[in-house]
């Protein structure tokens, strides 16, 4: 299926099945291309079916997709076309991180963390001044949204009200485990019943009720406030002005397309919350996702680092503070 795929709309032409396939294969060559290169492993795999999804449901070039950070977007130069990963980081090679002077789909550079929603908007803001007709999506992982930048993005979206989508890829994890009082707040929304599904079974039982079920629903559909405080997640961004969809299996890229498709038929801001696994489908990767966050060059068959006898400079350097620390009380 790889073969297939050379530019961003190759990917809409697959079914399924194919889908299914071309996942699998875009993470066993992600695999083997990091375990040479070295470069930013585990978040990767845990983006491989959303990519696949907003490539499936958006037009890029013409859609603009933002990557907050942007070392989780190496599935993503994949399916635009850039496949040589042969020299990935290297001099002369593509870059870790988009690029908008490596290709037209990478709509912003990127390389630090907070900036995606910020950059999303603006977007949005310039397309409708220019009267033009795009999707706009900035994609942020739960550990940048813990960013002071993401937060005033987030509430100047709210205060334009312009038609954007943003999605929160929330993988427990940035480097580390996240902490702090929205690490918490997630944590709340993860063990929560999903949504999708309570509002799924309540919608489909009253429909069951005869004559009167249709109306219950159309009821049921313009209540905005009490019954959701009660038992929705994602209320702080609702409460904020956000439409608020999910948590969705962000490894399920058949419910993806269709949370995707939904949000582009909403007005104004809409906030997308996907769960996804740091490291998913390599076992070195998931058991240790902050040793693969940036992988030095390993083995694929154990998650080894492969040894040229040469320390890292992040060894010397802990080294030498650890001497430091131990001669200097003060250090």
């Amino acid at each position: 299926m790889l073969e297939k795929i050379n530019g961003p709309k190759d990917i809409k032409a697959l079914s399924w099945e194919e889908m299914d396939v071309l996942g699998q294969e875009i993470r066993q060559f992600l695999i083997e291309k990091i375990s040479a290169t070295g470069g930013h492993l585990a978040s990767n795999l845990g983006v491989v079916e959303l990519t696949m999804a907003i490539y499936r449901t958006f037009d890029l070039p013409e859609d603009k997709v933002i990557w907050d950070v942007g070392h989780q977007a190496y599935t993503h130069k994949i399916l635009s076309g850039r496949k040589d990963f042969d020299d990935l980081r290297q001099f002369g090679g593509i870059s870790g991180f988009p690029k908008r002077a490596e290709s037209p789909c990478d709509s912003f550079n990127t390389g630090h963390s907070s900036t995606s929603i910020s950059a999303g908007l603006g977007m949005a803001l310039g397309r409708d001044l220019r009267g033009e007709d795009y999707h706009v999506i900035s994609i942020i992982g739960d550990g940048a949204l813990t960013g002071g930048m993401a937060y005033e993005a987030l509430n100047n979206a709210a205060e334009l009200k312009k038609n954007f989508i943003i999605i929160l890829n929330d993988n427990e994890m940035s480097i580390t485990r996240n902490v702090g009082g929205m690490s918490s707040y997630l944590d709340h929304i993860r063990m929560a019943a999903p949504y999708t599904e309570l509002k799924m079974g309540v919608t489909n039982a009253l429909k069951k009720i005869p004559k009167v079920g249709d109306g219950m629903v159309d009821a049921l559909h313009k209540t905005k406030s009490s019954i959701k405080q009660l038992v929705i997640p994602g209320m702080l961004f609702e409460n904020m002005g956000l439409t608020y969809l999910g948590p969705v299996d962000g490894h399920d890229m058949r419910q993806l397309g269709k949370v995707l498709q939904e949000a582009k038929r909403k007005q104004g801001p809409v906030l997308i919350h996907v769960l996804t696994e740091k490291g998913r489908g390599y076992e070195p990767a998931m058991r240790h996702p902050a040793r693969f966050h940036g992988a030095a060059p390993y083995e694929v068959e154990t998650g080894l680092p492969k040894s040229n006898g040469n320390p890292s400079y992040t060894d010397i350097f802990s080294t030498v503070m650890r001497k430091f620390g131990d001669r200097e009380p003060d250090v």
